[in-house]
């Protein structure tokens, strides 16, 4: 059985709507939340989440949000933070990481933090029992991906193409499938462009699909009502994890 990765922003519009939104995504078929912490210059990600993360800081997004959030989704659906390092560094890693113990958060998965810094954190995510998502990318060398995936942990998430999430662009994955296949037998899902029109195919050779923008672009349409987006997504989701399956 092929996995679905969900990724929604926090507190987009309200704490209540990202927690009923997250049960909704579970009863989908979503098997991991990535809860999105906003930040003000989301560099990975396209125009529609950074949309998002700016919308939510307006709003007065901060991190007791993330937690309130977390402390009523954490042991019934298996969630990781998704967010930039800014705000790790500000807060403390250690601190996040007992936030995580506390609200049982199975880990995080910051994009703009290199592998070698990740390193500095790496007995910290071991005391805590957490992961920290790994990255691959199609610009990634056989020995670089050796290096990338031999200890990753929970899930590889596999970057579709270089460039930023929510775009269309398509590569040649087949080598960096091989490459991390032969160094790892974590699970690995791709991110990047992935819909419900494109998830049959992006999912042919990996575990599992990671969406964002395809469930985000209704959290912000505001000729929806909240209980429309949720039906919406919901719908969604659904047909996505039936299609990777098929």
């Amino acid at each position: 059985m092929k996995k679905l990765v969900g990724y929604i922003t926090a507190s987009l519009p309200s704490n209540s709507f990202t927690i009923d939104l997250a049960f909704s995504l579970k009863e989908a078929g979503v098997d991991i939340l990535e809860l999105g912490i906003p930040f003000s210059d989301p560099v990975a990600d396209g125009p529609v989440i950074e949309k998002a993360n700016l919308i939510a800081l307006n709003n007065g997004f901060k991190l007791k949000d993330l937690f309130e959030i977390s402390s009523k989704i954490g042991n019934d659906i298996d969630t990781l933070w998704m967010g930039y390092m800014n705000p790790f560094y500000h807060y403390g890693m250690e601190k996040f990481l007992q936030k995580a113990a506390e609200y049982n958060i199975q880990g995080t998965i910051i994009p703009d933090l290199p592998f070698e810094m990740a390193q500095n954190y790496e007995d910290l995510f071991t005391k805590y029992n957490k992961a920290n998502i790994s990255f691959v990318a199609p610009t990634d060398s056989e020995e670089r991906i050796k290096e990338l995936v031999t200890n990753a942990k929970k899930f590889i998430y596999m970057v579709a193409y270089a460039g930023i999430t929510g775009s269309g662009q398509k590569e040649d994955l087949s080598l960096i499938i091989k490459n991390v296949r032969k160094y790892s037998q974590t699970p690995l899902y791709i991110g990047f462009g992935v819909d419900e029109k494109t998830c049959k195919e992006k999912a042919k050779d990996v575990d599992g699909v990671i969406v964002g923008s395809a469930f985000v672009k209704h959290i912000i349409d505001d000729s929806l009502s909240n209980d429309e987006k949720i039906k919406r997504i919901f719908s969604i989701a659904k047909e996505i994890k039936e299609k990777i399956n098929e």
